[in-house]
């Protein structure tokens, strides 16, 4: 569940962290309001968007009056910001932070998250904060420090000590960031954070350490007793997942032409690879689970069919707890009520598969049969390559 900068922020601040003053607008005319608020006239605007890289891609902008505040923040909402994480299709913005802006004398890196490997929290600093963590690991690893807490306990003077002394900080600003520490690392823990993270972490002009810009994402289990941080677990999916879940579907919409409909991830998993052996790509990961009904299966086909780019449909059903016949009745329904307009292979094996596969083929239905996994791929793939 991925918070917005000033949502992470207002967690920051609730905790006691030097955070810059701000405030968020969602519209022009909230911006001179806020800047009263703030008592400031000059600063920054800082699109708002689940992603980094905005300052490259013009969503943070310098403002030197409330009339420049106002026009950034008219140009700002409602466009489409294109980073290199966000990939062609961009995101759209919807609200912005009007923040004090901050002098940097130095930019550092700290996060905390999960290393699942070890079982336990970790912290990672480097001194080369605002950039590309990932870059920083793969060119200059040594620039990387990883330190692991004593699970339930205050962070140790030891702990402290190592990470001011890797960042290069002394005196007030090793006392400054031993407190932001232990803030970060108990606000981990009491917003079921996955990840928690500072970049940068600066030493500003009056010599002390700011939080300038955060990234929080907390566990969406968790949303039940999380939801005053303000997040929204469905935030960043597409709505085709949304209405899957609604059904007890596992969907995951990806970029190939082959629709799936599988029972079990596993098997989800192995339909997926052989579709990219035989030269094709899937266009979604859909898992129906082992209990779903036959309003559930008919849902999970319309979804696949109402994705322009699929060019054709794999079934791939190992019946256990799920028979072939529910399957076979819910692929019937849900083309009568759609309509057929793309190729559908079938392949159905296990419990009550003569049932299933004896309704389809009484269905008059132009279903392509398959004898087995590689056998269904296979002619999916073919179907699709004819039809380009």
């Amino acid at each position: 569940m991925k918070l917005h900068e000033y949502q992470a922020k207002a967690l920051l601040r609730a905790s006691g962290l030097p955070v810059p003053k701000g405030e968020v607008v969602l519209n022009p005319a909230e911006v001179e309001p806020a800047l009263t608020k703030l008592g400031m006239t000059s600063g920054v605007a800082k699109a708002q968007a689940f992603t980094g890289g905005r300052g490259k891609a013009g969503g943070i902008k310098l403002f030197k009056n409330a009339a420049e505040a106002k026009a950034m923040t008219e140009q700002l909402i409602g466009m489409t910001l294109v980073t290199k994480q966000t990939g062609p299709e961009g995101v759209k913005i919807e609200s912005v932070l009007l923040e004090e802006a901050s002098s940097i004398a130095k930019e550092l890196y700290v996060a905390v998250t999960l290393d699942r490997a070890k079982a336990n929290i970790v912290f990672i600093l480097s001194p080369e904060g605002g950039m590309d963590i990932e870059e920083i690991a793969e060119k200059t690893p040594e620039r990387i420090l990883k330190l692991y807490p004593d699970f339930g306990k205050p962070l140790s003077a030891d702990f402290l000590q190592k990470g001011a002394a890797f960042l290069g900080l002394t005196g007030v600003l090793a006392e400054e960031f031993a407190k932001i520490a232990q803030g970060l690392y108990d606000l981990y823990l009491k917003r079921d954070c996955s990840i928690l993270e500072i970049n940068p972490l600066v030493v500003n002009g009056s010599g002390h350490l700011s939080l300038l810009d955060a990234k929080v994402i907390l566990d969406e289990n968790a949303h039940f007793r999380q939801t005053d941080a303000g997040g929204d677990p469905d935030a960043d999916k597409d709505p085709s997942e949304i209405e899957a879940a609604k059904f007890g579907l596992s969907y995951i919409k990806l970029d190939g032409d082959i629709g799936c409909l599988v029972n079990g991830a596993g098997l989800a998993m192995a339909t997926m690879d052989i579709i990219a052996h035989y030269g094709a790509q899937p266009a979604n990961f859909l898992d129906v689970g082992g209990s779903a009904t036959e309003e559930a299966v008919t849902k999970a086909f319309e979804i696949i069919t109402s994705d322009p780019h699929v060019q054709g449909i794999l079934v791939n059903i190992f019946g256990g707890i799920m028979p072939c016949d529910r399957i076979a009745r819910g692929i019937i329904n849900a083309v009568n009520t759609t309509g057929l307009k793309v190729p559908l292979v079938v392949r159905l094996e296990g419990t009550n598969v003569h049932e299933g596969k004896a309704l389809i083929q009484g269905s008059g239905l132009n279903i392509i049969s398959a004898t087995d996994l590689e056998d269904g791929a296979r002619k999916a793939a073919q179907v699709v390559k004819a039809k380009a």
